[in-house]
């Protein structure tokens, strides 16, 4: 079972109905006593990382996301959601992340992409192998909208990069791979989005 953590901070409509199409069992988590009834999370999101922390740590959710990352159980964090996995954003201004993904959110440079936030269709660069994207066409263009970047990453966490003025990872992971943060919309991305969605739910890890 898939959860969609509900925090106040985006449209969970779009993740479970693509799941729903995909025929993959899912509920809405909007209470913390409903991680005990799923083995997969999503952590989707759009808005302000400062606010979206304010909200997790108010209904409790911080310490049964850390619980749930350390039982080896697949996380997948998408935009916003991504973004939370760092170590901290800067969104309004420093604030402490998820902490589950080393790194710092930091906004794309105004002088080096062409206008912000980076909204529309774009490519995908692989750098390290992943069953996120088993059965993925590189050559195929996902859906971005985005004024922030995922950046201070260690290679080895980057499985992906996207050119927009800079090249900004568009897909990371923890050092153990069950954690994976996409910067792109999957459920929004057409037969590509959808099959990374597939990919996630069926990840599995010791």
């Amino acid at each position: 079972m898939i959860g969609i953590l509900d925090y106040g901070m985006g449209n969970l409509s779009s993740v479970t109905n693509a799941l729903d199409y995909l025929g993959i069992n899912n509920q809405i988590v909007n209470i913390p006593e409903a991680f005990s009834d799923i083995d997969r999370l999503i952590i989707p999101g759009v808005g302000s990382y400062g606010q979206a922390m304010k909200n997790i740590k108010s209904k409790n959710y911080l310490k049964l996301i850390h619980e749930f990352q350390k039982s080896g159980k697949p996380i997948l964090g998408i935009c916003l959601g991504m973004q939370l996995l760092s170590n901290s954003g800067t969104e309004p201004s420093q604030i402490d992340g998820l902490d589950l993904i080393q790194g710092k959110v930091i906004m794309l440079p105004k002088e080096k992409c062409n206008k912000i936030p980076h909204v529309g269709w774009n490519g995908i660069k692989l750098v390290n192998q992943h069953p996120i994207l088993d059965g993925i066409k590189l050559s195929a263009d996902f859906y971005f909208v985005h004024s922030y970047y995922f950046s201070e990453l260690r290679s080895e966490n980057i499985i992906s990069t996207t050119e927009y003025g800079i090249n900004f990872p568009s897909i990371v992971c923890n050092d153990a791979q069950n954690v994976v943060g996409i910067q792109f919309h999957p459920e929004k991305s057409q037969k590509q989005g959808l099959q990374i969605l597939e990919n996630f739910s069926q990840l599995t890890y010791a």
